[in-house]
């Protein structure tokens, strides 16, 4: 029996794997890196240290800036430099103890270690400014906005270049949500002038310094992406929805990058969800689309569900289908 890891390479390498990759079991996310707080306890307000103020309304499955008046970073994109202010990624050694001791614990024949990074550049552009002004400051500001883009890039290599000194990861999970369900948030020429380049230079530095395996989660529509996800150095796009024609992206792209998704968390991870319910989504996407450079999962861009039971549900669902199919 192979590993998780040989398992999940034998698959996206198109080789001969026993069994589907279940969800997120062959990446060990080392979660205690220090880091800017971008999320917040359900039913609390938090403000980091970019001045982004994070909330999780109750009754909400999860937090999200605010933007409301008075509460926004940057009000205008042509003074980014006097209101954007990167917070210190020099952080003390006691801040990387606990991490470091889960990335030294971790079985790296059985598993890879893991960084995990979020938000990425376009999420934070919007987190700064709100979701209307920065997609508006692309076509509006381009100057400034390369400008911006520039400045967070350069932030997120100086973390890069901790992470890779403090835990030596074999894997990086990176989060950037770059569209909605039905269609990317900006043209593929406006993505390829400000998105790419600056994706270009943070995973060629991991890719640099040993990291074997990026895996990117966008839970959206990105279709229209794809070569640019290539071409930047993506191995794994997580998060991928249904609605964006797996099976036709494997024939296309298969063997360049794979996908990890095709179980949209809104049609099984509800409140009223069933076994019943969660097999027949995972039967489909499994049977739908095969062996190779796909990784039946819950479109999270964590191994969670929002409701209690859904994810371990979903892998038990995974197993099955790998004992009828393999």
């Amino acid at each position: 029996m192979l590993t998780k890891r040989q398992n999940l390479m034998e698959t996206i390498k198109g080789g001969q794997p026993d069994r589907f990759v279940n969800q997120y079991e062959f990446l060990e996310l080392i979660r205690e890196a220090p880091k800017e707080a971008f999320m917040t306890p359900k039913g609390t307000e938090v403000k980091n240290a970019w001045g982004i103020t994070i909330r999780w309304p109750e009754g909400q499955i999860g937090s999200f800036p605010v933007h409301e008046k008075g509460y926004k970073v940057l009000d205008d994109i042509t003074q980014w430099r006097e209101y954007v202010k990167a917070p210190s990624v020099d952080y003390p050694a006691e801040r990387w103890t606990e991490a470091i001791a889960h990335a030294k614990a971790v079985d790296r024949d059985e598993k890879f270690v893991t960084a995990f990074v979020t938000p990425g550049i376009f999420e934070l552009t919007h987190y700064l400014m709100g979701m209307e002004d920065a997609l508006m400051s692309y076509y509006e500001e381009p100057e400034a906005m390369h400008e911006l883009i520039e400045y967070l890039t350069e932030y997120e290599l100086a973390y890069a270049k901790q992470i890779v000194e403090n835990l030596h990861p074999d894997a990086l999970f990176h989060h950037d949500d770059w569209g909605s369900q039905i269609s990317s948030f900006m043209s593929p020429e406006t993505f390829k002038e400000f998105i790419l380049p600056a994706y270009k230079k943070i995973y060629g530095f991991y890719k640099d310094n040993g990291v074997e395996l990026i895996v990117h989660h966008s839970d959206s529509y990105g279709v229209n992406l794809v070569p640019f996800m290539i071409e930047m150095g993506i191995d794994i796009w997580q998060g991928v929805m249904n609605t964006n024609n797996i099976p036709e992206l494997i024939k296309e792209y298969g063997g360049q990058i794979s996908f990890m998704g095709g179980l949209h968390s809104g049609e099984i991870d509800f409140p009223d969800w069933t076994s019943e319910i969660v097999m027949e989504h995972v039967e489909r996407a499994c049977k739908e689309c095969g062996k190779l450079y796909f990784i039946p999962n819950l479109s999270q861009g964590a191994p969670i569900s929002s409701f209690p039971g859904v994810y371990e549900a979903t892998s038990k669902a995974i197993d099955q289908m790998s004992a009828e199919l393999f």
